[in-house]
């Protein structure tokens, strides 16, 4: 059975104290459902995240890395080195990270392998801009975003994959895709799986949903059949709304 997750982006938010008050915050908070809970604060504050949080059962995972071990690739950060202080998963494809960084399909399939390759989980994010949704276009968008930057992996790398639908119109912007809108995509990308690898291994596949989710919204997106969780922007930042995201399943 697929896991429920859901996973608070801290993006460039906090220095270590006002991370060392969220994560307090978060600490009082009660887990009533069985969702795994993650937390990606920014780089310079994973090493206290992860010491602060073993044992609360809230895992703590990064926002982003490098493609390649080691080398001159100055200000970045490889999968060893998240590997060496504890960190497991990566987030990876993130629409910001394609828009300002101008990263490439090709580019994450790169990412992709590398964290595979130390054995980390990846959250692989895709989505569509506000003119692809308008045009109709959105399915191929998000259809060739998957098969461009993972459908080189053989099944068996899907135990180790989560993905992550998150409709770029409704980052920040206040629009949130409707539950309707949320479940017809993850049903395509489910549908988009099952054709390359086969239904068991779609069934098996989380798929998240990153567009705007606060706690008035999330328990009917979560109740789509489809939608298994949610990757957390501006709510994860306050530990009140954010667990009440969590409790919504």
């Amino acid at each position: 059975m697929r896991k429920q997750i859901v996973a608070g982006n801290w993006k460039m938010n906090n220095d270590l104290a006002q991370t060392e008050a969220l994560i307090a915050a978060l600490k009082k908070q009660t887990k009533t459902t069985d969702a795994e809970v993650m937390v990606a604060p920014t780089a310079t504050n994973l090493w206290q995240a992860y010491n602060s949080l073993k044992g609360a059962n809230i895992e703590v995972i990064a926002q982003n890395m490098h493609f390649a071990e080691s080398g001159a690739y100055t200000g970045e950060i490889s999968a060893a080195m998240l590997k060496s202080i504890g960190i497991e998963t990566v987030i990876l494809g993130h629409s910001e990270r394609r828009e300002y960084f101008n990263e490439t399909d090709e580019l994450l399939a790169q990412k992709v392998d590398a964290a595979l390759a130390k054995g980390m989980r990846v959250i692989f994010c895709f989505g569509e801009e506000l003119a692809d949704r308008k045009a109709g276009n959105e399915e191929t968008v998000v259809g060739l975003q998957i098969k461009n930057a993972l459908f080189h992996l053989g099944a068996a790398a899907f135990q180790n994959i989560v993905l992550a639908y998150e409709p770029v119109w409704a980052i920040g912007t206040g629009e949130t895709a409707s539950p309707e809108q949320a479940q017809d995509m993850h049903a395509f990308i489910r549908a988009t799986l099952a054709d390359k690898y086969g239904n068991d291994i779609a069934d098996e596949v989380s798929i998240l949903y990153g567009g705007s989710v606060k706690p008035a919204n999330a328990e009917e997106i979560f109740s789509k059949p489809d939608v298994d969780g949610g990757l957390i922007g501006g709510a994860a930042l306050n530990a009140e709304d954010f667990f009440a995201i969590v409790n919504a399943f």
